[in-house]
């Protein structure tokens, strides 16, 4: 298990290793852990300076030792400027038709095939589900057919060289050309190898789909395909978008970073959707603004911390993330990504934050695998 360090905004090595000082090391200090799981990002242009320097490479592993971290996975979708004053569409960009995409993702695997810690059977790098929805047509298909050949032919030669794989979790998310946990099986199976590509599971993103966790899992692995990466996170539960009380509420967390893709789920079953947290108009009127009625609960996506309630009526969707604990087959890596501690509403210490998080996340994990009725193990959450 690690935490993702896209919560932090440094995009240069020195910048990196100032962010692990500043909050990793403390993070597992506070656990008590002899060593801490993080899951890197690095910007483009880190992971390409890295890439063409085997000694920076060296030197950085060194830097992690040297702090009792390791690190098993790469998170790989934001390409860079990922807190900037306004993200929105960009971190979509550039997409799988576009060769920087390739490029990026083969400098990543080769960071992370030396920097992968030393009891980790495998490395992981999650990446965008190809690119937004629009535009998006069968050229573009194709292109990003042609890309993630390229990167299982380099995923197979690492394999072969270093005794271990590298596996690509291509990680859906709404508002995307793979929206869905379903969308992403039916591109994927029959066109991947799924020893080198499977998914990624980012839980927040499941609950706004409304998608029944067991369900997702079971339609993955009967594609032939693995659950590579969890990124464990919770979304925003609106139960009654149209109650002044949830829409004030509500209000505090539309924000101009991120995009926060909304779901409705309707009466008749039906997903209906918008394509972000409106801006304005949540506190008045008879009906929320944006897209939707109302009618049905709302689902936000916006990562919100997983130890911690937001302000009353809202709620989280941890359970769906229990769910998916309590479901999964497999070992995959599990990645606490959530990123919007600097858009939350109020005040947060990050390292008390991240840290809590992990707790819950090793807590949750060790009571979906432990008999009903039995103590969880001691040590799994200290």
């Amino acid at each position: 298990m690690s935490y993702c360090t896209n919560v932090h905004p440094a995009e240069d090595l020195a910048g990196i290793v100032a962010q692990l000082d500043r909050y990793a090391v403390p993070v597992r200090d506070r656990l008590g852990a002899d060593r801490l799981g993080v899951g890197l990002w690095l910007a483009a242009p880190v992971a390409r300076a890295l890439a063409a320097d085997r000694a920076a490479r060296a030197r950085m592993r060194a830097e992690l030792d040297a702090r009792g971290l390791a690190v098993y996975t790469l998170n790989a979708f934001p390409y860079g400027g990922f807190h900037a004053e306004v993200v929105k569409h960009a971190v979509y960009h550039p997409t799988w038709s576009e060769t920087a995409r390739a490029a990026y993702t083969l400098d990543c695997v080769t960071v992370l095939a030396d920097l992968l810690a030393d009891d980790a059977a495998y490395g992981s790098i999650s990446t965008l589900p190809l690119a937004w929805r629009t535009p998006w047509t069968g050229s573009d298909d194709v292109r990003a057919t042609m890309a993630l050949d390229e990167i299982t032919r380099t995923l197979r030669a690492s394999a072969a060289r270093d005794g271990r794989p590298i596996r690509l979790a291509v990680e859906p998310e709404p508002g995307c050309v793979l929206d869905t946990v379903d969308d992403a099986v039916r591109w994927l199976a029959g066109r991947v190898d799924p020893k080198y590509v499977g998914l990624c599971l980012d839980t927040c993103h499941l609950a706004v789909s409304f998608a029944d966790p067991a369900a997702a899992l079971a339609g993955i692995a009967d594609a032939g395909l693995d659950v590579v990466k969890v990124q464990a996170s919770a979304a925003l539960h609106v139960a009654d978008p149209r109650a002044p009380a949830d829409r004030e509420a509500l209000a505090a967390f539309a924000e101009p970073r991120y995009l926060h893709q909304v779901r409705e789920l309707a009466e008749d079953g039906r997903v209906l959707r918008a394509d972000d947290l409106p801006a304005e108009g949540l506190t008045a009127g008879d009906h929320p603004a944006g897209d939707l009625p109302g009618a049905g609960p709302w689902r936000v996506h916006f990562h919100m911390p997983l130890h911690a309630d937001p302000p009353a009526p809202l709620t989280t969707t941890t359970g769906d993330l229990r769910a998916v604990f309590a479901h999964l087959r497999g070992d995959p890596h599990i990645e606490v990504e959530t990123y919007t501690w600097s858009v939350l509403p109020g005040g947060h210490d990050l390292v008390d934050g991240i840290a809590a998080e992990l707790r819950w996340a090793e807590r949750a994990l060790a009571q979906s695998r432990t008999p009903a009725g039995m103590p969880v193990p001691e040590g799994i959450a200290r």
